[in-house]
């Protein structure tokens, strides 16, 4: 018995290491542009498929991520299996029980969020439209949280989409208040997609206006990533947290004037300050279990 486990085990091993070795031919002859790494493999499959609009198949899939078939097809049951990803009965995919759990552990865990929830709140009160908050992520801008109009006709945004920075007013507004030398390096490998006829296309019209942005302290979005769609923002800054980001005040441009989103600029910027002066507070030197109470300012100490 004991011989024939010294026999057992060598063959085992070399079968696994010819298994490993005819993969690798196979995925080095279909070729793999991403050149990463199992996990980043893994993680551009969850990203093509849980920021889809609809359920993905295989072909899908494959087309976004351009992997190999054979790796795409083990990481997918791997995914699979591990309730990340589930297998409809069309063979299509759709984001997991666990991914699900996962990124909503995030977003009511994110501190920042839960901080500014009241600020974004009065904000619509006095606006009546969308507010929006984000976080600048390279050259994206992240939306963690928003307050949806009281309006008929309401944004098609979502909580945890991501934005490109150069043409949204979150994203401008976050690109001005960062260092000369962090603003070229992420600007310098930004490309751009005309969404609309006043998308930037350049880095020098964008450069432009972000010096606009910076002696404004607010931005404007006017129809650059959806037609019809107009916002003003401002920029929220602390940089002893590592966070950058914005909020805004968003509408259909039939309704929502030029003139109205200027006259609206103020309060924007006002709502910002009080959230990075909030966040300074409730994330200082021995406060990160951020005890003390969201600390909205009255009208009456507003208009001081």
């Amino acid at each position: 018995m004991e011989l024939s486990r010294q026999c057992f085990y060598p063959v085992k091993i070399a079968q696994r290491k010819a298994m490993r070795m005819k993969q690798k031919k196979e995925d080095d002859m279909e070729g793999d542009p991403a050149g990463t790494g199992t996990l980043g493999k893994a993680m551009a499959v969850l990203e093509a498929v849980a920021m889809a609009d609809r359920p993905q198949r295989f072909t899908d899939i494959l087309q976004t991520v351009r992997q190999p078939r054979g790796t795409l097809h083990r990481l997918l049951g791997h995914l699979v299996e591990e309730g990340l990803l589930v297998q409809r009965r069309d063979l299509s995919y759709e984001p997991g029980l666990r991914l699900l759990k996962f990124a909503y552990r995030s977003w009511s865990g994110n501190r920042f969020r839960e901080i500014a929830a009241p600020y974004l709140l009065h904000l619509h009160q006095l606006t009546g439209e969308t507010v929006h908050l984000g976080l600048l992520r390279e050259a994206e801008i992240i939306y963690v949280d928003k307050v949806e109009s009281r309006q008929t006709v309401r944004m098609s945004s979502q909580i945890g989409k991501a934005s490109p920075a150069y043409c949204t007013g979150i994203g401008k507004a976050a690109l001005s208040v960062l260092p000369g030398g962090e603003l070229q390096r992420i600007s310098t490998g930004m490309e751009f997609h005309p969404f609309t006829a006043q998308t930037h296309r350049s880095i020098e019209s964008l450069l432009a206006e972000i010096e606009e942005i910076r002696h404004d302290g607010h931005a404007f979005d006017r129809e650059e990533h959806e037609a019809e769609i107009c916002c003003v923002a401002a920029p929220i800054s602390v940089p002893e947290h590592d966070l950058v980001g914005g909020i805004s005040v968003t509408g259909p441009s039939y309704r929502v004037s030029f003139k109205q989103l200027t006259a609206w600029a103020q309060d924007v910027r006002k709502v910002a300050a009080e959230i990075e002066e909030e966040v300074r507070i409730r994330l200082g030197p021995g406060r990160e279990t951020g005890a003390a109470a969201p600390r909205v300012l009255s009208d009456a100490q507003r208009s001081q």
